[in-house]
This record gives C-alpha cells, sequence and structure tokens, in this order.
C-alpha cells in the first residue's frame, strides 16, 4: 500500500474547513443502509475501520476525517476490498456531524469511536480539540438509547478531558468502575494504541452508554 504524507496537525478553525459537509445519502453508500452503525471520528488512514468492517460484516462503518488526502487513499482501499458496509467521509466534525447525521435512520448509530485524537498541547489551542461540550450534545441526539462510545489516548489530561465532557452530559454514563479500562474492549487496536504499547506507555481508555 503506498502511503500518502499529509501534515499531522491540521486546525479545524481555518476558514478552509469552516463549510459543513452535506447530508449523507445512506442507500447509495452501503449496500444495507439499515444495519447498525459505527462512527470513528478523526478516523486518520481508517487501517482501524479496515479491518473492523471485514470483522463485523453485518455492521456498517464510518470514518470521518479533516485531512482529505487520507479520506481519498482510504476510499480507494475499501473499494479495492469491495466492502460495501465501509465509508471515510472528508469533513470537519466540529461543524458537520449534524448534516452528515440528518438523515441517518432512528436507532441506527449504536457505536462511536473517538481515539487518539490531536492533543493540542497548548491551552490557547483547546478549541480546536475535538471533543467539545457541543459535540457531545450532538452525539447524544444521535446515538441510540444502549449504543456506547469509546474514547482513548496516549495524553492522559486529553482522556480526562474526554471523560470529563461525556461526564458532564445527562445522556452518558461511565460504564468501567476503574478509572481507565485496562483493555480495549474492541477487537482491533489502531495504530498509535500498537504503537505506544510496544513502547511501554500507557494508553487510556474508557467507555460511555447512552442512558
Amino acid at each position: 500500500m503506498a502511503v500518502v504524507r499529509v501534515r499531522q496537525h491540521v486546525n479545524p478553525l481555518a476558514n478552509k474547513y469552516k463549510i459543513p459537509a452535506n447530508p449523507l445519502e445512506w442507500e447509495k453508500v452501503y449496500a444495507q443502509p439499515n444495519q447498525p452503525l459505527h462512527l470513528d471520528i478523526g478516523c486518520a488512514r481508517g487501517r482501524f475501520l479496515l479491518e473492523m468492517a471485514q470483522i463485523e460484516p453485518n455492521w456498517n462503518f464510518l470514518g470521518l476525517e479533516i485531512r482529505e488526502p487520507l479520506v481519498i487513499e482510504a476510499n480507494k482501499f475499501a473499494s479495492e476490498l469491495d466492502l460495501n458496509n465501509l465509508h471515510y467521509l472528508f469533513c470537519n466534525v466540529n461543524n458537520s456531524l449534524t448534516p452528515v447525521l440528518a438523515t441517518l435512520p432512528p436507532g441506527i448509530l449504536q457505536r462511536v469511536t473517538i481515539q487518539f485524537p490531536d492533543p493540542w498541547f497548548k491551552n490557547r489551542h483547546a478549541k480546536r480539540r475535538v471533543v467539545q461540550p457541543e459535540l457531545v450534545a450532538e452525539l447524544a441526539s444521535y446515538l441510540t438509547e444502549g449504543g456506547v462510545v469509546f474514547v482513548q489516548s496516549d495524553q492522559k489530561f486529553i482522556a480526562v478531558e474526554m471523560c470529563d465532557r461525556f461526564s458532564e452530559h445527562p445522556a452518558f454514563e461511565k460504564t468501567n468502575t476503574e478509572e481507565w479500562l485496562a483493555a480495549n474492549p474492541l477487537p482491533v487496536p489502531t495504530e498509535r494504541e500498537i504503537g505506544t504499547m510496544k513502547k511501554g506507555e500507557p494508553v487510556y481508555r474508557a467507555l460511555f452508554l447512552k442512558r
């Protein structure tokens, strides 16, 4: 597989990312549009979803990514593998989540993952972080009752911030009684997760349930 070289950091507040994405035509994107949907926010190169879509053919998978070259590459790989339950979309999730999900049938969105988002270390860049209260509220509107949100990061302060944002919303309940999950509840690790664990560094994980 050829590797597309792109910038690691993209400012979601830049003018070029202010135009929201259009609603998806679900029946054109997926062969079985009424299957449960797994939404991966910030899917990067999409390798995680590429494996998940093959392991769970009875689910549909949607990856959202702000770096367009990665989306083009990922959809190419999905097409080559003839995966009709997988799609990647170029968008800024912080202004596109509602437009993208606007036509989604009720009860379809059942799982959301937000894995190793850009930490934007400086406090003055905190508004660039993907998990904002507005995003949590939107997810609460579209995620079905009993659906789950899985978050993880190799930066503890980001994991804590993500957990605080979801815990503050009345629709979400943290399922793990310990501070962090010891293991990933999903069958596929991300590339970043594999690299972090190989270095012997911690990964901070949590799972939330939609009440």
